[in-house]
This record gives structure tokens, C-alpha cells and sequence, in this order.
């Protein structure tokens, strides 16, 4: 596969891009990041690398506003995000069938894009986020927009328009009743950023062929010794989805 290396969202903003080859030529697994997030995060890198160990085309992404993609991180939102991807998702070959795999708040972002299209055929939520009002009053209810910080990360300031679109957002129950797309959502048990209780919910909202993966004592991002148990539940997803 040629990977376009100008993407640009609806905005005009490049967004950074990574590709990992892989040797099914009809199939393409993008890779999105959570929040504060980019596309060399070191679970994102693990998973592209594994899945393209097994075959899997991969593309990784940094939204834009975050890691070397362009735009404001101010301006990064849910709403933003799902734009982003869908226009990651227009330069994919209509020949290719799309994985979307999402961590933390990028699986927000494919839970939003997967209810109002098939263009993705496959989800995958890592620890995805299902409560954004709820984290966001969780992890940052202290913080006072415009002046503080993300987790005291001097580039990530929490910004009015972050604030108002996880509120207005609330939670995607809604949304994912309305997917129609095969799910595996996975969660390590000590995730003490966003609770597994996220993807549950999800589960028992989802209408969809559906499976939910507990990862034993793993927490947000995961780590090295949980990486090959996350790769190898997508891997088995993915082998069931696309054949």
C-alpha cells in the first residue's frame, strides 16, 4: 500500500503518520491514541509492531494538535478527533477493509465513527472511554480550564472547548447501541485512569457482535509484559473478523 504522507483533516491541519507493513494486501488497521497521547506512544508502537508481525498492515496517527501532527492542542477534542479520523479514514483504498483500533479517548473517537459508518468493519477499544463527563470530572474536576494543565503536563493545557465538548458528550451509551460493526473492547483490571467498568458498560449497551477481554492486573496504557496479550486479542479478533 502507497501511504499518502499529507493527510489533512477538514481543517487543512497535516496529521502525522506512521505505516508498519504486513502481508495481507486487502486490509488496513489504524491506530489511534488517547488523550495527552500520540501516535509513539509505547502501547500504540507495541500494537502496530505485533500486528504487523502477524501479518496486519498498520497505520499509527497522532491526532492533530498532538505529538508532530499540526493544530493547537487546545483545540483537540472528541468532536475534533472524530473528524481526524474520518479523514484518515477517506484516503484508504476502497479495496482495503478498516480495523480501527483506539486507546482511551481515541476509542471514543471509533465508537463515534464506527455508529455512523461501516467503513469501519472492525473495532477495537484498548481501555476505551465511554464516560468522557465522568473522567473528565474524575481527572480533572480541579483543574481550572484556561489556566491549568492536563496532569500538570505544561503542553496540554485543559482548555474551555475540551471541558464543554466531554459535558456535552456526557456518555456514548447511546452510540454504542448503535454499532453495527464486530467489537472487541479490551481492559487491564487496575485501570485507575479510566475504570473498567467504561468497557462493561459499553458491553452491555453494544447490539453488535461483541467480546470483551479482561487483561489481569494491567493498568491504562497497559505495559511490556501485558503488550503481547493485548496483540494477541486483537490478532485472534481481527483473524475472526477478516478471515
Amino acid at each position: 500500500m502507497t501511504v499518502i504522507s499529507q493527510i489533512r483533516n477538514a481543517e487543512g491541519e497535516r496529521l502525522d503518520v506512521a505505516f508498519h507493513s504486513g502481508d495481507k494486501p486487502d486490509v488496513l488497521v489504524v491506530i489511534g491514541h488517547g488523550v495527552t497521547g500520540n501516535k509513539d506512544r509505547p502501547l500504540l508502537v507495541a500494537v502496530a509492531e505485533g500486528l504487523s508481525r502477524k501479518g496486519w498492515p498498520c497505520l499509527r496517527f497522532s491526532f492533530s494538535g498532538n505529538g508532530e501532527s499540526e493544530g493547537r492542542f487546545e483545540d483537540a477534542t472528541i468532536t475534533k478527533e472524530t473528524g481526524d479520523l474520518l479523514s484518515i479514514l477517506k484516503t484508504v483504498p476502497q479495496e482495503r477493509r478498516v480495523a480501527y483500533v483506539g486507546h482511551s479517548m481515541g476509542a471514543a473517537v471509533g465508537v463515534i465513527n464506527a455508529s455512523r459508518s461501516l467503513t469501519i468493519q472492525a473495532l477495537v477499544s484498548l481501555a476505551g472511554m465511554v464516560h468522557p463527563a465522568d473522567f473528565l470530572k474524575r481527572e480533572f474536576g480541579d483543574v481550572t480550564p484556561g489556566e491549568g494543565h492536563m496532569w500538570d503536563e505544561e503542553g496540554c493545557p485543559l482548555s474551555s472547548g475540551f471541558v464543554e465538548d466531554m459535558m456535552g458528550i456526557g456518555n456514548l451509551l447511546e452510540t454504542a447501541s448503535e454499532v453495527r460493526q464486530p467489537w472487541l473492547l479490551v481492559h487491564g483490571t487496575a485501570d485507575d485512569v479510566v475504570p473498567i467498568r467504561d468497557s462493561i458498560d459499553a458491553f452491555d449497551a453494544a447490539r453488535c457482535e461483541k467480546n470483551l477481554v479482561r487483561i489481569p492486573d494491567a493498568g491504562h496504557s497497559f505495559d511490556e509484559e501485558s503488550y503481547p496479550a493485548v496483540v494477541s486479542a486483537i490478532d485472534s479478533w481481527l483473524a475472526k473478523c477478516f478471515g
